[in-house]
């Protein structure tokens, strides 16, 4: 925990704070208030293990959610609310209350933190960020957004391994299958930085972010296994028996794939030949390119009223081939958003299919090539001439192709405007009320 001191006391005769852990599991924590200040604590309590206790006459809807992993008492402060209470947090809006609560705190000698003035308790909360099983805490004596902004920096240097930390790396032998995201590094997740961080050997595609594999240290050992499209390629099962291999020498081995390794990266065929040979693996998920890409030159895959569901598919093989596990006549049929990968070669057979199935041949098509990386680019057309513009626009993989009204949607001056279905609404789920029909009783 960092905090920053002072040469002697303030002019206020305020001490600098003295760090400490609290371990809260399986004891009573008291939360006094339901507003967005209890809606930013509780959620730490809870991972923390602590028995919450909220006290409130009125929560947040998100706060009200919890209802399942908190005890919430729908009423005011009462002192017998501590009982057996180990840490307190005032976080009403009412100054009243709040000094109620931290003064029979003090008298039962339980640290208190306020939301509402930090100088009247005895506790204060710190900005806390967590990496790789190390926490940070900083404090910058009643100032929050300097703490926070420590933190930020903080954890950025760990992140992107300006501050490498190495002595907390998880270093056990064996195997990680980390997907890296869509292309761009920023859209890598922590854990996938974190797990490349440890890695004694880093097994690459040409999809994983190139630029993350800059940031190694040079002792790591990089295997490339790019699979080039109808190229030279490395056959998956000498990509299992390098992965085994290097794990069997005691090795931490990364396998590191663009996207999700989940979704048509063979991660799963990855797993099972780590589990055949007795080899401990575990999966760091990515950012599916399928969603992200679009999104990322916003095109939704869904959109109220226009698309209720979107189908991921694999193009790599084209419609007639004997292989083809899909139902193209049962896709063509769909209303909704068809997210092709690794089409390309084959969007031209795809779309004849599609648009002799039933599907309109003037659906707006969006093919985004390089998604997320500095050579992105989006090609707009429609199903009916897919084929013709990839050629015409020499469209080249990786390329996402997205199928549907939601490309209308996202490029209404290049499309005419999509039937829009939104039904009227007569009752409210819970967490669908409108804004403003649940208050709160906090303060940020």
């Amino acid at each position: 925990m960092l905090g920053e001191s002072q040469d002697g006391p303030s002019p206020e005769g305020d001490h600098p704070p003295y760090p400490v852990g609290l371990r809260l599991a399986g004891r009573r924590v008291v939360v006094v208030g339901g507003g967005h200040v209890a809606q930013r604590r509780v959620p730490a309590l809870i991972a923390a293990g602590a028995d919450v206790l909220l006290v409130s006459p009125q929560v947040t809807p998100a706060l009200e959610g919890l209802a399942g992993e908190i005890t919430w008492e729908q009423r005011r402060f009462e002192p017998g609310d501590l009982d057996d209470a180990w840490y307190v947090v005032a976080a009403t809006n009412d100054p009243h209350a709040n000094e109620l609560v931290s003064t029979e705190c003090e008298r039962r000698r339980i640290f208190c933190v306020r939301a509402d003035d930090a100088s009247a308790a005895s506790a204060w909360t710190p900005a806390v960020g967590r990496h790789a099983g190390l926490t940070v805490a900083v404090l910058a004596n009643r100032e929050p957004r300097k703490s926070a902004g420590v933190r930020d920096e903080i954890m950025g240097a760990l992140q992107d391994g300006t501050l490498s930390a190495r002595a907390t790396h998880d270093r056990t032998p064996g195997v990680v299958l980390v997907g890296g995201g869509p292309g761009d590094p920023a859209l890598a997740t922590v854990a996938a930085r974190q797990a490349l961080a440890s890695a004694d050997v880093v097994v690459a595609d040409r999809l994983a972010p190139r630029e993350l594999l800059d940031e190694l240290p040079a002792h790591v050992e990089l295997v490339d296994v790019a699979k080039l499209p109808r190229g030279r390629s490395a056959t998956q099962e000498a990509i299992n028996d390098v992965i085994v291999a290097r794990a069997r020498e005691g090795k931490r081995v990364v396998r590191f794939k663009g996207g999700d390794g989940f979704v048509f990266g063979r991660g799963y065929e990855e797993v099972l030949a780590c589990q055949a040979a007795g080899v401990p693996v575990s999966v760091v998920p990515g950012i599916t390119s399928s969603i992200a890409v679009p999104a990322a030159v916003g095109i939704p895959v869904t959109h109220r009223g226009v698309a209720h569901e979107f189908t991921v598919i694999s193009g790599h093989l084209p419609p007639d081939h004997p292989q083809s596990l899909v139902e193209w006549g049962a896709v063509a049929r769909m209303r909704g958003t068809v997210v092709l990968l690794m089409a390309v070669h084959n969007a031209g057979a795809i779309a004849e299919v599609l648009v002799a199935g039933g599907r309109p041949a003037s659906t707006p098509v969006a093919v985004v090539v390089e998604g997320t990386m500095p050579e992105e680019r989006t090609v707009l057309t429609t199903l009916g001439a897919l084929g013709a513009d990839i050629e015409a626009q020499s469209v080249r993989p990786p390329a996402i192709i997205v199928v549907g009204d939601v490309v209308a949607v996202a490029r209404p001056e290049h499309y005419p405007a999509p039937e829009v279905v939104v039904p009227e609404r007569t009752s409210h789920a819970a967490g669908d009320a409108p804004a403003g029909a649940a208050g709160g009783t906090g303060q940020d």
